[in-house]
């Protein structure tokens, strides 16, 4: 059944049109961190779940080995590039389930702006994305990781990290609407996996194999990471490849590139929803 197409209400011109448009995000913004408060232990669950693999490959498992200095300085800002991969699975899920319900039909029925669902549900997301770096900073430190740059280049990291996660979210969006349905959701968030344990999160390029090695380093997972423990000033087991030596233009342009991609086919895979 099709929805109705409706124009959004106010007066006319740009200035008016952002507006609505920043008002509509924001209403479906709140709709979504409404449901954190009623869904409290899947949001735990996002938090935890990294900082019991930190913790693991720490003092268990052992990640970085081989680098000169503390391993723990190379692993801390490997895992927080892999925390941008975690907790995906939560918004395609969501969106599965608003079409599923037919949620989505509804507000594409309603006076609002059609892609303010989606602003909505990737600001939710990015908003996770700060509170579960901020938590693993924090126990990164308790564990004995520091950084060595000060504010500028860490924050200039963290925005790197939170640009991964933009480029992945937006990815997982068109997917899970491609997917159309929870049960397929599984299926799709195995391949991101493979991105993220593919990478030199755990271990240096250098102790793979010749052509692994060189397949790790231009994962955008691994640019992110080289990039982030660079302007953190912690080892990064450099290599002297290119890839290596411009790390942090990579991790610019790995995420830029992909939002160029799955931005629009998302936009449009909305538009064409229900037709």
């Amino acid at each position: 059944m099709s929805a109705a197409t409706t124009t959004v209400p106010g007066p006319d011109g740009p200035v008016s049109r952002f507006g609505w448009a920043l008002a509509d995000s924001w209403t479906m913004t709140r709709r979504e961190l409404a449901h954190w408060a009623r869904q409290p232990v899947a949001v735990l669950v996002n938090l935890v779940f990294p900082v019991m693999l930190l913790l693991m490959f720490t003092y268990l498992v052992g990640g970085g080995r081989g680098v000169p200095g503390d391993p723990t300085e190379y692993l801390v800002p490997g895992m927080l590039a892999l925390t941008m991969a975690f907790g995906l699975e939560a918004t395609m899920l969501a969106v599965t389930q608003d079409l599923g319900k037919g949620v989505i039909d509804r507000f594409r029925s309603m006076p609002m702006v059609p892609g303010a669902v989606l602003v909505g549900r990737s600001a939710a997301d990015m908003l996770q994305s700060v509170l579960s770096l901020a938590v693993m900073t924090g126990v990164g430190y308790a564990v004995g990781w520091r950084w060595h740059n000060g504010a500028a280049a860490a924050l200039g990291a963290v925005g790197l990290l939170l640009l991964l996660r933009f480029a992945m979210l937006w990815a997982g969006i068109h997917l899970a609407m491609v997917a159309g349905r929870p049960e397929m959701v599984t299926a799709v968030q195995i391949l991101v996996w493979p991105v993220g344990f593919l990478s030199n999160v755990f271990a240096t390029p250098a102790s793979m194999p010749g052509w692994l090695g060189a397949v790790v380093e231009w994962n955008p997972m691994s640019v992110t990471a080289t990039a982030v423990r660079e302007l953190f000033g912690n080892p990064g087991g450099a290599t002297g490849s290119w890839a290596a030596e411009h790390a942090e233009l990579l991790a610019v342009l790995w995420p830029v590139a992909i939002i160029a991609v799955f931005f629009p086919l998302a936009v449009r895979k909305f538009a064409r929803l229900s037709r």
